[in-house]
């Protein structure tokens, strides 16, 4: 019931995965994960990595398009911190064995396509299903390593803090995990701990993200005394399939990169009369395109077509895809693909340094769950799988550079005050409406009134979820929906904090961009700085 390690990583995605193995060599890692290992964002992510790789590129083409993609509010020092060590990162996945499409009579030896937002072709990926690649890889590794322990179905109620046990200058401590299948808690003590817990999607009725994502480390983060930025700006991508029996599946940004138009039912093009770039807009301004013409029109969506290029050639590029519409009856060789907008990806969350330390010591955030200010405003297509694998880096850095601290024995798990639920319809029912309201009030485009009465009902539900928090035994369920209301609530706080448009935050009341970017940044009341 009580484990100690050196490291003690939430999450196994690309983030969390690589920082482990960066590690294990000299310290020993627990991986605790809420489902399988390889049940992560990262597993998901079709279109690549973005990475300095070509003679015709740079490093300084590659930070503006993210600057350009971020609407003025990208971290210049974490943005070229990032994009300067892409190509390290790359090589280090190559030395693994991960298998990226090849293209021999480049002078690389892999193929790069290109994204809406990048002025260069520069994401090397392995065919459409870079994210299953990667974490497969990696997985085997992870796996074989023996200073490596995996607990799988097990999820992280909340971080152990130095003033549990009377030292409250130690920061993290460990954490309190619920082994979901055996029903009891676990308590874990570990030198430094890293929240790697993915995003927050399943706020939104809507969502590419799997079921894991629910703002976990977010609202751990937040409890313990972290600060957050920009939770506001949720970026929704474009174009998810839209279809009945296909849940989450998404239409990765590559096939508007190789040439996929946007059409309406008619067969005619919308995004020439919204942005210069046409389909090659940043995410945000297609997102809005694609919303726009559905609500004008009263389209349940709108069609993506690349059935003007040649069969074989859309086969090999988009095999997956390819084969997932096959299997809906949907032949994208010879008919346009049906696509809504969902909630995709987080580009704020906890803050964190270049070394992915948070205000707390000894507690560290990488991947979606970290604010690390490359996004700004808007990420730019394939920087988060880039951003897992730099900051997973720098995190390992200072851990190891750290790793003298002391283990402490942390008192056990009380649960002599709860008792087992009565009604459990009652976490299925506040899950479905947050969701909704969510999606209602705060979704692409924003008023202050939709978002006031958000802010309403998400409270009200908080009330509600935490006097069933305090009075039941936990379950897997109720500690993602007390996570995911923690989480509601700040997106709500920092959009109403945004007077402006920008990027993602399109709020009608605010059609205007401000002259100078500024960060939102909420600051939890414990945290006295």
């Amino acid at each position: 019931m009580h484990k100690q390690y050196d490291v003690l990583i939430l999450g196994s995605g690309t983030a969390g995965q690589s920082l482990a193995l960066r590690l294990a060599d000299r310290l020993r890692v627990a991986i605790v994960t809420k489902r399988e290992l390889a049940d992560s964002a990262s597993a998901w992510a079709q279109g690549g990595i973005a990475a300095v790789l070509d003679t015709t590129d740079s490093i300084e083409a590659h930070i503006q398009d993210t600057f350009t993609a971020g609407a003025g509010l990208c971290d210049p020092a974490a943005t070229r911190f990032v994009v300067e060590h892409g190509r390290r990162a790359i090589e280090w996945l190559i030395n693994r064995g991960v298998p990226f499409t090849r293209e021999d009579q480049s002078a690389l030896g892999y193929h790069l396509t290109r994204e809406g937002g990048h002025s260069h072709r520069r994401i090397i990926h392995a065919a459409d299903a870079t994210g299953a690649a990667v974490q497969a890889t990696l997985s085997e590794e992870v796996r074989a390593h023996p200073n490596i322990d995996i607990y799988e179905h097990h999820i992280a109620i909340d971080l152990v803090l130095g003033e549990k046990i009377g030292r409250p200058d130690t920061g993290c401590v460990g954490a309190y995990v619920l082994d979901i299948r055996q029903e009891h808690v676990v308590t874990f003590s570990a030198r430094s701990t890293v929240l790697a817990t993915g995003g927050t999607g399943k706020v939104y009725l809507y969502t590419t993200n799997p079921d894991v994502a629910t703002g976990d480390g977010v609202a751990m983060a937040w409890r313990a005394g972290c600060r957050v930025r920009n939770m506001e700006f949720i970026q929704f991508h474009p174009t998810c399939l839209y279809h009945p029996q296909a849940k989450s599946f998404l239409i990765s940004e590559a096939v508007r990169g190789e040439g996929g138009l946007l059409r309406l039912p008619d067969g005619t093009r919308f995004m020439p009369e919204h942005d210069p770039r046409e389909e090659l807009a940043p995410r945000d301004i297609v997102a809005r395109a694609i919303d726009f013409e559905m609500k004008k029109r009263g389209l349940d969506c709108v069609y993506l077509d690349i059935s003007h290029k040649p069969a074989d050639w859309l086969r090999n590029h988009f095999p997956n895809i390819h084969a997932r519409c096959l299997e809906l009856g949907i032949d994208i060789t010879r008919e346009p693909i049906p696509v809504v907008p969902a909630a995709h990806y987080s580009c704020g969350g906890i803050v964190t340094d270049l070394s992915a330390r948070t205000d707390v010591q000894a507690l560290y955030a990488v991947g979606e769950s970290a604010g690390t200010g490359l996004h700004g405003a808007n990420r730019l297509a394939s920087n988060s799988l880039l951003e897992c694998l730099v900051f997973g880096e720098a995190a390992a850095q200072d851990i190891l550079a750290n790793a003298n601290k002391p283990i402490y024995l942390l008192p056990e798990w009380d649960e002599s005050r709860v008792t087992d639920a009565d009604e459990e319809v009652v976490i299925s029912h506040n899950w479905a409406e947050l969701r909704r309201a969510m999606w209602d009030y705060v979704g692409i485009v924003r008023t202050t009134k939709r978002l006031q009465r958000a802010q309403h009902r998400i409270r009200l539900l908080e009330r509600e979820i935490h006097e069933y928090y305090s009075n039941f035994r936990v379950s897997n369920d109720l500690i993602e929906l007390r996570n995911l209301v923690v989480t509601a609530d700040l997106i709500v706080q920092c959009a109403l904090k945004r007077k402006e448009s920008r990027g993602l935050h399109h709020s009608s009341d605010f059609p205007d961009t401000l002259p100078r970017a500024r960060d939102t940044v909420l600051r939890p009341r414990k945290l006295k700085r």
